[in-house]
C-alpha cells in the first residue's frame, strides 16, 4: 500500500525511520518521565490513572513503545501539562 499522495512536495524522497527507538522518541520519553516525577507520581500511580499496566508507562518512557496522539493527550492531561507543548519541545 502506498501513501505517497499524502506527502508534501518537501517530503518526497524522505522516508520515515522504521526503528522504534529514535532520538525524538528518546526525548519524548525523557520529557514525560520528568513531567511524571514533577507530578510526584510513580509509574504505577500514573498507569493506574490511565487504566493501563505499569509496563505501558515504563515502555514509552524507555522508548520501547511509541505513543499515538490520543495516548499522549491522555498522559498530558493526567500530568497537568499541554500535549502540544510536549510535541513542540520534542521538535526543538
Amino acid at each position: 500500500m502506498r501513501f505517497s499522495h499524502y506527502a508534501s512536495a518537501g517530503d518526497q524522497g524522505r522516508r520515515m525511520e522504521k526503528a522504534i527507538y529514535t532520538e525524538r522518541q528518546e526525548k519524548l520519553g525523557a520529557l514525560l518521565r520528568v513531567a511524571r516525577r514533577k507530578a510526584l507520581l510513580s509509574q504505577a500511580a500514573l498507569a493506574e490513572k490511565l487504566k493501563k499496566p505499569q509496563s505501558f508507562v515504563s515502555n514509552y518512557e524507555t522508548g520501547q513503545r511509541r505513543l499515538d496522539v490520543i495516548e499522549l493527550i491522555a498522559i498530558a492531561e493526567v500530568l497537568g501539562i499541554s500535549a502540544s507543548e510536549v510535541v513542540a519541545e520534542v521538535e526543538r
